[in-house]
């Protein structure tokens, strides 16, 4: 299958550059997948579309400050402007990371920071291998103290359509975000607030939660002509032998498992195993769903419009149908839906 069958064209006033307020209050878009019915609601109009037992399974993940902005100090003592996003821990001070630019930052190189803030700490890292583009670094301060720098001096990677730099933590993070270390978040959780989730409890409607650490190659856009020839990126998953066996009898009894975002279908369809059953594992994950893919375990999903080309677009049109779920991108722009991070949502039932 080429990739570029998984193309669209979006004029850029689409693309969301703030999340809506109060987050509930964002679009929705219902499509019954059986009888292709759709319905624009509002997001917390959802408590009339879900039914007592169904099961909404969410991802824990927390956001971090994974991104940082200074000045390399060079030989000839001028400064060059450089950013690091980090992508996944190794060991305690080692750190998989993209930097930019990154041609002059070689095995061995140790690099100083001349920051231009309050950090009282002088902050300096060695490259220590090359892996695919990125760069293996360690960092030269205690773990405790690495903590405190994110703290201060890092920002939250947004993803690089978002133009503002001015969303905090709490914007981009999901009401019950608990395990930290992702750089993005499952933006189709953001719509949910905490009374609408204390209302779909008291409705019946069952909650779950699995884990799977977002890295900035989420938003990778996938370059190769065929989809075999993409090699998708790893991502830790976890379930925990709770949450697998509430899983297992959940699908058993025939309910509804609604994966809000396509983590949650990353991790559910990756942790199923041949004979349809959950299993709680730790672990990392780089599974590739796309059109031809058999679901195993995930009957419904929540989630967004995704970017042209990318591996999220290729799962939903996996769910449903490809021609069809770019029909529903056209639907969605001629009726101003938002796009992207902070954009609207999907409901594909």
């Amino acid at each position: 299958m080429k990739t570029s069958e998984f193309n669209y064209d979006l004029d850029p006033s689409k693309i969301a550059q703030s999340p809506f307020s109060p987050r509930d209050h964002s679009k929705l878009l219902y499509v019954d997948r059986k009888t292709e019915e759709k319905k624009d609601l509002k997001f917390f109009q959802i408590l009339d579309l879900l039914w007592p037992d169904d099961v909404l399974v969410f991802n824990e993940t927390k956001v971090i400050k994974a991104r940082l902005k200074w000045y390399a100090l060079l030989k000839d003592w001028r400064k060059k402007e450089v950013e690091i996003f980090l992508l996944s821990q190794k060991s305690l001070n080692l750190w998989e990371c993209a930097v930019f630019p990154g041609e002059r930052l070689k095995p061995g190189k140790i690099v100083k920071f001349d920051m231009e803030s309050n950090c009282e700490t002088i902050l300096e890292w060695s490259i220590k291998e090359i892996t695919y583009s990125w760069r293996i670094i360690e960092f030269n301060i205690w773990w405790s103290e690495f903590l405190d720098e994110i703290d201060k001096i890092w920002s939250i990677p947004l993803p690089p359509y978002i133009e503002s730099s001015n969303q905090t933590n709490e914007q981009y993070n999901t009401v019950l975000a608990k395990h930290e270390w992702s750089a993005a978040a499952p933006t189709a959780w953001l719509h949910f607030t905490q009374d609408l989730l204390d209302k779909l409890v008291a409705r019946w409607v069952k909650i779950e939660k699995i884990l799977l650490h977002i890295w900035l190659w989420t938003f990778k856009t996938i370059t190769a002509e065929n989809l075999e020839d993409h090699e998708i990126h790893h991502e830790y998953i976890e379930i925990s032998p709770e949450t697998a066996m509430n899983l297992n009898s959940h699908k058993k009894s025939g309910k509804n498992i609604i994966a809000v975002w396509t983590t949650v279908v990353r991790t559910l369809e990756t942790m199923t195993d041949e004979n349809w059953v959950i299993n709680s594992w730790k672990m990392d994950t780089n599974i590739f769903i796309y059109p031809g893919y058999s679901f195993k375990f995930t009957t419904s999903m929540i989630t967004n419009f995704h970017l042209p080309q990318s591996s999220l677009l290729m799962l939903v049109s996996a769910f449903y149908d490809r021609k069809k779920m770019l029909g529903l991108y056209e639907y969605a722009k001629a009726n101003d839906y938002r796009f992207f991070s902070f954009w609207d949502a999907m409901f594909l039932r």
